[in-house]
């Protein structure tokens, strides 16, 4: 479906997962896009946020706040670790587990990439409409959250 087409159709038609989607699949195509240039993907940009936000953090914490499988992320801390924007050390509590932390090259990627993330936000949610950032990102963490926690009663119950 084209832009015209989406903008010609009445919004109250299109169900909400599937607006969510659209944002969700255009957003990653803008951000890989974008990206390139400092190395890394969608994935391990996020990655980068959360061994940021939580310092030594491991990899299966990760997994669990991401939402993506162990070996997805393993493989993704692999190219960050290889390409020089984490440094992975064992656990002393537990030595099966790896702590990770930025390098200094992670940081100043991260910062970056962050310029590119605000000029898509500054694009897409103009300040002058009808809904602030700031209560834009209080719904969606709310659906986030609502979600995150029917996904987790489905596998309880499933």
């Amino acid at each position: 479906m084209s832009v015209e087409e989406i903008k010609d159709l009445d919004a109250t038609t299109i169900p909400v997962g599937r607006l969510l989607y659209m944002i969700g699949k255009g957003y990653m195509i803008y951000i890989n896009s974008n990206m390139k240039k400092f190395g890394i993907n969608t994935t391990q940009l996020h990655l980068l946020f959360e061994i940021r936000q939580q310092s030594d953090i491991n990899q299966e914490k990760i997994a669990q706040r991401c939402n993506i499988n162990k070996g997805a992320v393993a493989r993704s801390i692999k190219k960050l670790e290889d390409n020089g924007f984490v440094i992975r050390q064992i656990d002393e509590n537990n030595r099966r587990q790896n702590k990770l932390s930025l390098t200094k090259k992670g940081e100043e990627t991260l910062n970056k990439s962050i310029d590119v993330l605000n000029r898509w936000e500054n694009e897409v949610i103009k300040k002058e409409g009808y809904i602030t950032k700031e209560l834009l990102q209080q719904i969606l963490k709310e659906i986030a959250v609502k979600t995150m926690e029917l996904n987790e009663e489905d596998i309880d119950n499933g």
